[in-house]
Parts: C-alpha cells; structure tokens; sequence
C-alpha cells in the first residue's frame, strides 16, 4: 500500500501547547497528526438536566434503531479498495493488502486508530493481494486467495505481535477464489461466495487451522462480491453479482442464509433492490447492509449510500439510513461498537475516507420516514440568508413549508437577510431578524400571516423603533422580544407595544466593561433562569447577565469570532468560532476549553460557521455559512453525519442553499427542543 498512512485535518491547539507524532519509516512513511476533535483534559462537566444532555434522547424507541452514520475528519493519504480490513487491540483496526487507484494491487499491513486516525505500517503480505477474503485466525489472521493478476489460491497466515505483522504462506485453497467473504463463526472461519477466474463457486468453506478445508454447504444463488455477515449461528449472505449463467454480471437481490450445523443454505427473502460490493455489519445484535453498487456495469457504476437491516429470520430488509459518502467494494470492521468503513470507490473513483456506523434510536428506526435523521420525528427550519427566504425541512430531508411562499408574501419593505429564525408559542409562530434590513418580523406558522415588526426597513439606527444589524432575536415567555443590536453595541428587551423594556449595554460604547458596556454583541440567548448568554465579537467574550443589566460572570475565550453560545450542561457551554477555517467548542465558566471541532481540510472543515446546538439526538449541528450548507457532527467521533447543502455551491433548487444563517428545531407538539425555556 505505498503512499498510505493516516491525513489528519488539522492540529489541534491544547491549551497553547501543540501535539506532534513521529514520522515512522516501516516500508512506507507514516505522516501522523493530531485529531480535528479532542476532548481536552479536564472534559468530564456534567451535561445534566434542565438543558440539553450529551446523551442521545430516544423519542421514538423499536427493536431495530437506524444507523447514525458519518464520515470522519481525518482520512487516508492515498485511496485503497478491496483491501482486507479486521478489528484489532482496543480502538485499532487492521488494514492490508487492496488495490490503488493507479490499479496496483499491494501488500502493506496496516494499524489504523479509530480514536484519532493514526495509522502505522507493520508489515506486508507475503503475496500482494486484493479482493481477498479474511478472517481472525489465532495470534492474527489468515487471508484467503484474492486477486493479482488472476484470482489465487493462496492462503496466508499473518501473525500480530508487539506492533509488528508476519506474513507466510500457510497452505492452498481447493481451488483459486477471489472475490468472496470470510467470517468466524465458533471455532471456525467459513468462506462464502467468490470467484474461481472462470466461473462462481458457490461452496461454502469451513476450516479451522486455515490449512484444511471442507466444504459445508452450497449457495443455492453463487455470488461474488456479497456482503457476508455471522448472524447467530447462522451466515448471512446478501447480494453480491451473479457470477455464471444468463443473470451473469448483474446484481442479486438475494438473502441466503448458510446454517453450518445443518449443512444447509437457502433463500430467505429478497432485498428491495440489487446490491454487490456492500459491507455488512452486526452492531447490537442487529445486521446492517450497506453501500455497493447496483452492479450493471460492475465498478465503473456510482456507489450506493444505503443502509439497510436486515432480519435473517424473516427476510425482510428495512430502509436504516444512508451513508454520508455512497461507497462500494469497501473493507469494514467492528471497534467499540462501531463499523468502520475504509476505503473502497464511488464507480471509478478510488476513495480515501473512512466511514463509520453505529445504531442509534435517537436517529429512528428501521423502515420508518426519515430513518438515520439525526433530527428524526421533528422538522428543521433553516433561515437561507442569501436566498433571502426561510424553508422547513421534514425528517426525510423534504421541503414541506417556506417564506415568503404562495399566499404567504413578504413584510412592507421586503423579506431581506433573514440572519437567525426560531420558533416561538409552542411551534406557532417564528421570530426572523433581518440583519442587513434593521428589521425584526413575527409571522404565524403555518399561516406565514405577520404579526409583529420592529425596526425601520433598510434604515440602521439607535432612537426608539430603529435598530442596527439585529441578531438573535427571541420570543421570551413573557411575551418580550431580546435581541442583539450588534453596531448599537447593546441586547434589548422590547415590549409587545414596541417600547423598551430594558437594555443591557451602553448605546455607541465599543467596550467590555461588565454591567456597563458591551463590545459588538453577536448573540443574547435566553436562559432557563431568566438570564441572557451575551456573546461580544470584539475582545471574544462570553458572558451571563441578568435582565437588568448585572453581569453574573464573564470569560473570554481563545477564538476569533464567538458566535450565538448555547448552554448545554450546568456548567457547560457551545458556542460557533465564525472564522475560516471555523469550529465548535465546548467551555465552561472558568474558560476552559473542554471540546474543539476544528479540521482545516476534508469534509468536515467549516467555513464561518454561525451557529451550533446540540440536538437531542447527540449531535451537534452548526450552519456553515459559507460552504452553503447546514451540517451535523457526531462529537464522540467528528464523523459528518448529515449535511443539506452543495459543500460550497450556493443555489436555490431543493437539496440547496445560500450562506444559511439560522436554524431551530420544531419537535412534536410544537416543542423547540434546543431552547425549551422560549419556545
């Protein structure tokens, strides 16, 4: 595998102090870096109640959940497919052997840290191989046959020991086999499916030395490239091309079922649409399919992002979700819960992402509309600045509502730079800040009738009805409205009648001077306790003040541009760094930094990113202005793990957006999940 090792995004700042690896030369050079998301020391603040938990929130709980499932920060330096890829020690997974993008088939071993990415060379095959089948076998692991210039027959014994691999050949198949699965099931390793060069073979293997072979069963559907599983004491087959006869080189819908005790093997049902090259993976007991193609011109076909669960039982196969990245003829292994994804291709093109999955009822479940949303049963408003409209979004990622619409038309004066949208009354109406246009509207949901403005359209001012660049405006139970008169440097609370109710800050003073003065506030967030979360641009501060004014603390943070903080703890805060690169970080009151997501390259680097809240799935979601979409962050691990929007493609068509400002969800029964203490 030359040129392959671990790109991280980009390196981490831990409390001033920048972390570094070596450079390890093991037949390859290995460039390490630090991970884009780091719990920092002293990360443990209770995330309890009242606010917001890290901990996901099963609204909609059933026996089969659907996948969460994202694609890392980090990745690999070159792109790899039909390589081997096995669980390892602890966070580790094992990769090996595969095929380059230059279609060079290759023999490096491979250690991959699934906690920050780091990868390191320990060996290499004793014969390069791809689309090699391989299971744990002892002390490592034994590969079987592959392909190289021709499919073989070779097996090979690799032993894993104090960081290193050795490899030796070990023995023969019965016949030279490419293309197929390896699973350990009891004491012994089966191989399933494959290809002998000329023709299928659809014997199933059994062996427990990777010596001796015997054969336990057949396919009744002989495939090659099938996503291949142990389920109970059960092998299950999924998909996979059809390698002989009339239905040659198409993909099968078929689920096949080996039971090696019986020395049987049959169908059990079908799935809804042909698949080869797909992974599979029992996480919690449940097996998920996903990826492949649709296999009609083989490789050169765009993966699939499909995520399915399949019941061997029953022979159903239930919509789970969808991979951030479509995928096919990748390697996957279980760490700590997860499946992790490496490699593989999207029709011709050589990946070098890693993937991960892992069940999480907060996400749905299985067969049910929406299945794998990380905001799963709510809807998602999103305030699309730069198309000057707002849009709402079902779990199935629909547009089911938007503003200015038919029947619905805009204010006097236009409908101009939405900056941030929330919903107010229980899902009844929305409150926009229009920030270009010195404006604040109140308009009915659904009905998009207007209810209420403050402001003077397109004219910035201080005296009383005029602001200049609202931000964050929010409806408090009170009936007020707060909001952060950003060049007037002041928060305001505003009666219903549209007079001032009271005003934190001194009108026109640039300067941090707790109760007294504010410098460009950017955010004012209600708090459950009456209290405001006030950011300030200039000076990057954070601070909590009461209604009139008091100043209960302040800190000030290490980023550039402190953006809308949110509280998620009792003494835990989130808050977006609107900078390019930008990220999300996670303080508390002392200033400690105790979360940084931050890559600098690859999928997950944000650009000017407005907004962050932790929804009650787990995630994080954040606007990225700039890259014209709205996106979610898994925190465990800073896999994407769901995005609307063209990464850095502005438009207007469904599936697009335009520098999004804002976002709020509406969950069930009108409830505003992320900020329950207003809505």
């Amino acid at each position: 595998m030359p040129g392959l090792h671990s790109r991280r995004s980009s390196p981490l700042d831990r409390r001033g102090r920048h972390l570094a690896y070596g450079l390890p030369i093991v037949v390859v050079v290995v460039a390490l870096a630090v991970a884009a998301l780091v719990l920092l020391p002293g990360g443990s603040a209770s995330r309890g109640s009242g606010v917001n938990a890290r901990k996901p929130i099963a609204a909609h709980v059933a026996s089969v959940p659907a996948i969460e499932a994202g694609v890392l920060p980090w990745s690999l330096s070159a792109p790899i497919s039909r390589e081997i890829v096995l669980p390892g020690q602890g966070t580790d997974i094992t990769v090996a052997g595969g095929l380059t993008s230059g279609q060079a088939t290759v023999g490096g071993i491979f250690t991959l840290d699934t906690a920050n990415g780091r990868l390191t060379a320990t060996g290499t095959l004793a014969t390069p191989v791809h689309d090699a089948s391989a299971a744990s076998l002892g002390a490592g692991f034994s590969a079987f046959g592959g392909g190289s210039s021709g499919s073989v027959a070779t097996v090979q014994s690799v032993t894993l020991s104090g960081g290193s691999a050795k490899a030796t050949v070990a023995g023969q198949l019965p016949a030279p086999r490419s293309d197929s699965s390896a699973v350990a099931l009891g004491n012994k390793v089966y191989i399933v499916g494959g290809y002998t060069g000329s023709a299928a073979d659809a014997a199933v293997l059994a062996t427990s030395d990777g010596v001796t072979f015997t054969t336990v069963a057949s396919l009744p559907v002989p495939v090659r490239y099938a996503a291949v599983a142990a389920v109970g004491g059960t092998i299950v087959v999924v998909g996979g091309e059809i390698a002989s006869g009339a239905a040659a080189g198409t993909a099968s819908t078929a689920i096949q079922v080996v039971d090696p005790a019986k020395r049987t093997a049959r169908v059990v049902g079908q799935l809804p649409t042909p698949v080869e090259g797909a992974v599979a993976a029992v996480l919690r007991g449940t097996l998920y399919v996903a990826g492949g193609t649709s296999g009609a011109g083989g490789s050169q076909v765009p993966a699939l992002n499909a995520v399915w669960a399949v019941d061997p039982a029953t022979g159903r196969a239930l919509a789970a979700g969808t991979l951030p990245q479509a995928v096919s003829y990748a390697g996957v292994a279980i760490s700590g819960g997860r499946a992790w994804i490496v490699g593989g291709q999207n029709g011709a093109q050589m990946l070098s992402t890693v993937e991960m999955m892992i069940p999480n009822a907060a996400f749905g479940t299985a067969g049910a509309p929406g299945a794998g949303s990380p905001f799963f049963g709510s809807k998602l408003l999103i305030a699309d600045r730069g198309n000057d409209r707002l849009m709402l979004l079902n779990s199935s990622d629909k547009i089911v509502w938007r503003y200015p619409g038919p029947g619905e038309p805009p204010p006097t004066g236009g409908f101009y730079f939405p900056d941030d949208a929330f919903f107010a009354r229980h899902g009844t109406e929305i409150i926009s800040n229009q920030e270009e246009n010195h404006t604040i509207v109140i308009i009915g949901y659904p009905s998009g009738k207007l209810l209420w403005t403050y402001g003077h359209p397109g004219v910035p001012g201080s005296a009383p009805g005029f602001l200049n660049q609202p931000d964050d405006a929010y409806v408090l139970r009170s009936g007020q409205v707060s909001v952060s008169d950003a060049m007037n440097d002041r928060v305001l609370i505003i009666n219903p009648n549209k007079t001032i109710a009271n005003q934190i800050g001194t009108t026109g003073e640039v300067a941090h001077i707790p109760g007294k003065a504010l410098a460009y506030p950017n955010g004012d967030t209600p708090l459950a306790n009456g209290n405001f979360l006030i950011s300030e641009i200039v000076g990057s501060w954070v601070s909590e003040y009461t209604p009139t004014g008091q100043d209960v603390w302040s800190v000030h943070l290490p980023i550039a541009y402190p953006s809308d903080p949110q509280q998620i703890g009792p003494d835990l805060y989130l808050i977006a760094n609107y900078a390019s690169p930008g990220g999300i970080i996670e303080f508390n009151r002392a200033g400690q930094i105790l979360l940084q997501y931050a890559p600098t390259s690859g999928p997950g680097e944000l650009n000017h990113p407005s907004l962050a809240e932790l929804l009650p799935s787990g995630v994080f979601m954040a606007n990225d202005d700039y890259n014209d979409r709205v996106v979610a962050i898994d925190p465990a691990t800073g896999a994407l793990v769901w995005q609307y929007g063209v990464t850095g493609v502005p438009g207007t068509a469904a599936g697009m957006l335009n520098k999004p400002d804002g976002f709020d969800i509406l969950g069930p029964n009108g409830s505003t999940p992320t900020h329950p203490s207003t809505g």
